[in-house]
C-alpha cells in the first residue's frame, strides 16, 4: 500500500503546491481522495492519468477539494476507449454536485460527441453518497467510512483502507474527536489536514482566523495518532506550508507523536509495505 500527496496546498494559491488530493495504490486499486485545484497534473507526475483509477473518494464538499473534479470526470472520459463507469464516493450531497458539474459540462460534452465518431454518450459517473458506518471495496481494498468533525461543512468523513496487515485513514479536513480516533486506531497510516495555529493567530485577517476552529494543529494531529499508535502520521494540506527551514518546528510541534513523521511538498509519497518515505522534509 503506497500513499502519494498529490496536493499539499489549501485556498491560498502557491505556485508549487496544488489543491488538496491524496492518491492511495495497492496491488488490486488505485484510488483518489479529494480533487483539488491541479489534481489532474499532479497524478500525471505520480505515474497515474484518470482512466487508471479505480475509484475517486470525497471527504467532503468544500470548493478546495472538488474544484478539479470536472477535470477528473472528462479525462476519465475522453482517454477510455469504451464507455467505463467513474466510480465516485462521497457524503450526501455528491450526486448533486456531479449533477450540477455535468451540467456545467454539457456544451463541452456537446461538442466532443459532435467531432468524435466513437463518442457516443456523456460522461459516466456512478455515484454512490456513504455515511459514517458505510462499506465498499474496491479491487481487494476494504473501505470503512467514518464521521469526522468540520463543522459547520456537514457532512464530512474520513475513509479507512484496509488490504491484508495495512490500512491508511485519509480524514481530510477537520478536529479531533471520538468517530475520528475510531476510525484511526491501529491504523498503519493517517493522513491529516493540519494548520500552524501559532503563526495564523498572528495574521490580522478575520476570514483566516476563522479557520482555526475546523482544523487540526499540527500538535493535534499527532495527539490522534498516537492514541491510534499508528505507524506513520503524514501531514498535508497545510496552512501556511513548511519549508526546509522551518520544518524543525513543525517537527517540534508534532513531538507527541511516538512515530514516523512525513512532511513535505507535493508527489511525497510512503510505501507502507517496503517503509520507504520519498520526499519528506
Amino acid at each position: 500500500m503506497k500513499i502519494t500527496l498529490l496536493g499539499t496546498g489549501s485556498p491560498i494559491p502557491n505556485p508549487l503546491r496544488a489543491g488538496p488530493a491524496t492518491l492511495l495504490q495497492t496491488a488490486s486499486a488505485t484510488v483518489l481522495c479529494d480533487a483539488g485545484r491541479g489534481v489532474v497534473m499532479r497524478l500525471a507526475g505520480a505515474g497515474v492519468v484518470p482512466p487508471m483509477l479505480n475509484a475517486v473518494v470525497l471527504t467532503h464538499l468544500h470548493s478546495d477539494h472538488v474544484c478539479d473534479l470536472n477535470d477528473i470526470i472528462t479525462t476519465h472520459w475522453v482517454m477510455n476507449a469504451e464507455p467505463t463507469p467513474l466510480r465516485l464516493y462521497g457524503p450526501v450531497g455528491t450526486q448533486a454536485l456531479v449533477d450540477a458539474t455535468l451540467a456545467m459540462l454539457n456544451a463541452d460534452i456537446g461538442y466532443r460527441i459532435g467531432h468524435h465518431d466513437d463518442l457516443n454518450e456523456g460522461p459516466w459517473v456512478d455515484v454512490t453518497e456513504v455515511e459514517a458506518g458505510s462499506t465498499f471495496r474496491v479491487g481487494d481494498v476494504d473501505v470503512l467510512v467514518g464521521a469526522t468533525d468540520h463543522r459547520p461543512v456537514d457532512p464530512s468523513v474520513g475513509f479507512r483502507f484496509t488490504e491484508g496487515s495495512q490500512s491508511a485513514v485519509l480524514a481530510g479536513d477537520g478536529v479531533p474527536c471520538a468517530s475520528l480516533d475510531d476510525l484511526v486506531a491501529g491504523a498503519t497510516a493517517y493522513v491529516q489536514t493540519v494548520i500552524r495555529d501559532d503563526i495564523v493567530k498572528l495574521i490580522p485577517n478575520a476570514r483566516l482566523q476563522d479557520i482555526l476552529d475546523y482544523h487540526s494543529t499540527v500538535a493535534q494531529a499527532a495527539e490522534t495518532a498516537e492514541r491510534a499508535q499508528v505507524a506513520y502520521l503524514v501531514l498535508t494540506h497545510y496552512v501556511p506550508p513548511p519549508s526546509a527551514a522551518d520544518v524543525a518546528t513543525w517537527r517540534e510541534l508534532a513531538a507527541g507523536f511516538s512515530g514516523t513523521t512525513v512532511i513535505g511538498d507535493d508527489l511525497v509519497s510512503v510505501d507502507l509495505a517496503t517503509s520507504e518515505v520519498v520526499g519528506n522534509l
